[in-house]
């Protein structure tokens, strides 16, 4: 289909949903129907049951058709945490599998597990999402998905070997007030999309310097002497420079243009500041002659990123984890007839706001045009973390699951969301040059259709 046909027959299917738009109907078939009948109980095993993993856990714990078959971790306290809630849960221990790095191979090996989630450090998230869904089970991996780009094409190649489904558990694509700017766009209030800005704006410094023993847990040191985190997120800030974790605010975005369904990213350019955060924060803490504060850290305090896509869109992504601030992910919707910005929770529709040119509270439009899903499950979700979206995106994987679907989040969106990582590091080493970004759906954005948020499954 030509460019502009294109265009105008997206944005036309968008408009007709407009007074309907929680529509199962608009799923493809393939998305829509099970082929196979659905799961009476869902059963699930864990791999990292660390802090991450245990809120994974506890979401499970509160469903009736979910057992936890097995857990994994080669921590003893994290596996001991894990059994104290399962236990207080009045569930069955599962058996754990601690022996080792690849304790998790022989987990696998089980008959029990349909789906296992992993929530493990960033470079062992696609050995195992890959041997999981090589043993036939679902794999529900956290973000991000993939460090290299060679890790973003083993997730697409080995799904599309084994058939066997990938999910990147990105919870702020359930967050409230981004689901329900998803619901406008769908129903055309910002007219035809331009424009969106995100990013990842959170001061990490008591998270990459953690010695679990200072006050408050905070400290100078990383690596082996580090907790948590600390042992091994930090040094990726001194390995790496680029944007290290795009898909909080990438991902809510790229469902608002549907990308990798009827649009997708073609190239970006990234440049990074200097580096300065993370020494000073280690001076301050350790004092000047701390060894840390011999180590150069690579990474810049604010790395900036511009997406190009398909069908005419810019998105910019600001990754800064390494100065004080107050936490924001930034997000920006602007269209041909109004804009949302999230960090003063503002909104300006041209012929609907009261004043030309002038914000108003985004608080009514929230409540008028809040999404289904929310509507209908927020006071479940209200026992869940990060304001509820933990509750969604686990339900989502497990309903992916249980009705033997294609999760709404699937492996091309983990692929490509996480390869952002790498192709930004690309463009900083090499002066900020455009960088191609691989179509890892081989063409099927193309013909895709839209079902994030579109099924109450997903």
């Amino acid at each position: 289909m030509p460019m502009t046909s294109r265009r105008t027959f997206l944005k036309t299917a968008a408009l007709t949903g407009a007074a309907t738009p929680f529509i199962p109907s608009l799923l493809s078939p393939a998305a829509a129907t099970p082929v196979k009948a659905p799961l009476q109980r869902v059963r699930l095993a864990f791999i990292g049951v660390g802090a991450r993993g245990r809120s994974h856990v506890a979401q499970a714990l509160y469903r009736n058709d979910v057992d936890i078959t097995a857990i994994c971790d080669v921590d003893p306290d994290a596996i001991s945490r894990t059994n104290k809630m399962i236990e207080k849960a009045g569930r069955k221990l599962p058996e754990a599998y601690t022996k080792g790095d690849e304790a998790f191979q022989q987990m696998l090996k089980r008959d029990d597990i349909d789906g296992v989630v992993i929530a493990t450090p960033w470079e062992w998230h696609v050995p195992m999402a890959v041997a999981t869904m090589k043993a036939g089970k679902y794999a529900g991996v956290e973000v991000s998905a993939t460090v290299t780009l060679k890790e973003s094409w083993d997730l697409v190649n080995t799904f599309e070997k084994t058939g066997s489904h990938c999910m990147i558990l990105e919870n702020v694509c359930y967050r409230r007030d981004v689901m329900a700017i998803l619901n406008m766009i769908r129903q055309g209030m910002f007219g035809e999309m331009l424009y969106a800005h995100c990013g990842y704006q959170h001061d990490l410094r008591n998270i990459k310097f953690n010695d679990g023993k200072s006050i408050g847990g905070v400290g100078a040191e990383f690596g082996e002497k580090g907790y948590s985190e600390a042992r091994w997120r930090t040094q990726h800030s001194v390995d790496r420079n680029g944007d290290l974790y795009p898909t909080h605010g990438l991902g809510p975005v790229a469902h608002w243009l549907n990308i990798n369904r009827g649009n997708r990213f073609t190239y970006l350019t990234s440049m990074a500041t200097k580096s300065r955060g993370l020494h000073k924060y280690v001076v301050d803490k350790g004092g000047a002659n701390h060894p840390n504060a011999k180590v150069n850290f690579k990474l810049g305090d604010v790395v900036t990123t511009m997406l190009q896509c398909a069908n005419g869109e810019n998105i910019m992504i600001i990754h800064d984890t390494n100065s004080p601030r107050p936490y924001s992910l930034g997000f920006r919707a602007q269209g041909t007839e109004g804009i949302w910005m999230d960090d003063n929770d503002m909104i300006y529709l041209e012929g609907k706001s009261p004043k030309p040119h002038q914000w108003e509270p985004f608080a009514d439009y929230q409540d008028k045009y809040d999404h289904p899903l929310w509507k209908k499950h927020a006071e479940t979700a209200a026992n869940s973390g990060h304001g509820g979206i933990d509750f969604f995106v686990l339900r989502a994987f497990i309903e992916s699951v249980k009705n033997q679907v294609a999760p709404p989040i699937d492996v091309y969106d983990a692929a490509v969301w996480s390869a952002i990582s790498p192709l930004s590091e690309q463009s900083i080493a090499q002066g900020s040059k455009p960088i191609e970004i691989p179509d890892f759906t081989r063409g099927k954005w193309k013909t895709n259709a839209p079902i994030f948020a579109l099924n109450d499954i997903y």
